[in-house]
């Protein structure tokens, strides 16, 4: 079941409302092998290594250093309010790929380059890793779910979504608030 323009435009407003500050965790998922994907309560975030279990690192000929560029392709975030519109039902949304799926207005008017997330004790931060539909999401979603992430409005909402590297490891738990850093700081020291 794919969606059409149409339907996919018609979802933009809900994508809207996603909260730009304190938002939730709504999924975890891992990638434990190509194609294989394993949906999760709780999970480590690690520095070297990003979702543990995750084969991010498998890609590579050993854990990326501090300041190499495949870290910033460490940790993907995906809107969860964009991911269900696109998939169509809850079942479907880690056919797109990424780790964690959250309810946070990704835009770049709210999440820029070098800012920081709280997720549960874990903080990521944002980089400039551009996060684009590719082949496998217009075959998961359709040729029009891939424009619609394309667009010049998909990457400036990030409605594919983001690239994040963990700067403090912990353990992200769906349900856990999505805080940025600024506000972060009010409350458990970063």
């Amino acid at each position: 079941m794919h969606r059409s323009t149409e339907e996919l435009q018609a979802g933009v407003p809900h994508i809207l409302q996603s909260p730009r500050d304190g938002g939730r965790v709504e999924a975890i998922v891992i990638r434990t092998a190509i194609d294989a994907r394993e949906d999760l309560a709780s999970c480590p975030f690690d520095v070297g290594s990003g979702a543990v279990g995750d084969r991010w690192v498998r890609r590579f000929p050993s854990p990326p250093l501090p300041g190499m560029s495949e870290q910033n392709s460490q940790v993907t975030l995906m809107n969860s309010r964009a991911v269900n519109l696109i998939a169509g039902s809850r079942e479907r949304w880690a056919l797109a790929g990424d780790q964690l799926y959250v309810d946070l207005h990704l835009g770049v008017e709210n999440l820029r380059t070098g800012d920081r997330l709280r997720l549960g004790n874990v903080v990521l931060e944002v980089t400039p890793m551009p996060h684009n539909g590719c082949r496998k999401f217009a075959a998961r979603f359709g040729n029009a779910a891939l424009a619609f992430v394309n667009s010049p409005e998909g990457k400036r909402l990030h409605l594919r979504g983001i690239y994040a590297r963990v700067v403090q490891a912990g353990v992200i738990q769906v349900g856990d608030s999505v805080w940025k850093a600024p506000h972060a700081t009010a409350g458990p020291a970063l």
